[in-house]
């Protein structure tokens, strides 16, 4: 579940650079920097909602 965290506060981390970046008037660092944080972000879903589901999977054969 570690993993989750971690990928989660790394694609806050880039949406932040995103908005720095934006503010700044960088708008192509703006979009990759978008870009990264969704993938992050989407990845830890991805893997939390995969976790939970398999969670629950266990939970009806141990009944």
């Amino acid at each position: 579940m570690r993993h989750v965290y971690i990928r989660g506060l790394a694609g806050l981390i880039w949406l932040a650079a995103a908005i720095v970046s934006g503010i700044s008037g960088n708008f192509e660092m703006t979009v990759l920097y978008i870009i990264l944080g969704g993938a992050f972000l989407y990845s830890a879903y991805a893997t939390w909602k995969k976790e939970k589901d398999s969670k629950v999977q266990l939970r009806n054969v141990k009944r």
